[in-house]
């Protein structure tokens, strides 16, 4: 991605102060979902990310991922898998718990999304600390699934979330703050 559309997409976004909590600096992707023209560029600069390699899946993680992950999917012509919060999805289910600085969460995934030998790519918003990713990538791996590539839109560098994936995992942000 050349620098002069890097700089539209981070235009693109917005800074909402003290949110969800004080000294909280959120960084909000729907200014630049809302457009059309920045839309396009984001979703391609993300499928730009899978390296042409064949992915048979994408999985968006809760929620905003859903939006990105879905797009993408569609781009590269794979199916859309999703991973969600705790007792959102029907049928039988794999999940994991995680923690998170000021307490824990679960995530599942449907049981039969992903086949072994899948080659799967996993697409989100934002990587911060790398708990919901890592437990996302824990159940792709439990389903037989292989990552190609685990792409994020935004990257917030200073917390390190890279640190927590696994070790082989191809990770890519198109910005990181």
């Amino acid at each position: 991605m050349d620098a002069d559309s890097l700089e539209l997409l981070r235009a693109g976004l917005r800074d909402v102060p003290d949110f969800p909590k004080p000294g909280i600096v959120f960084k909000d992707v729907m200014p630049l979902l809302a457009n059309p023209k920045l839309m396009k560029l984001a979703m391609l600069a993300l499928e730009e990310t899978a390296g042409g390699q064949r992915v048979d899946k994408v999985v968006g993680i809760d929620a905003r991922g859903f939006i990105f992950a879905a797009v993408v999917a569609d781009h590269l012509g794979a199916g859309f898998i999703s991973v969600r919060k705790k007792g959102k999805l029907p049928g039988r289910t794999i999940g994991t718990s995680y923690d998170l600085e000021y307490g824990s969460a679960s995530v599942e995934m449907q049981a039969d999304a992903i086949s072994p030998g899948d080659r799967v790519m996993i697409v989100d918003d934002v990587l911060a600390t790398g708990g919901t990713a890592a437990a996302a990538l824990s159940l792709i791996a439990e389903l037989g699934g292989e990552v190609v590539a685990a792409s994020f839109f935004i990257e917030l560098g200073f917390l390190d979330g890279r640190a927590r994936l696994p070790a082989g995992v191809p990770v890519h942000s198109i910005i990181v703050v």
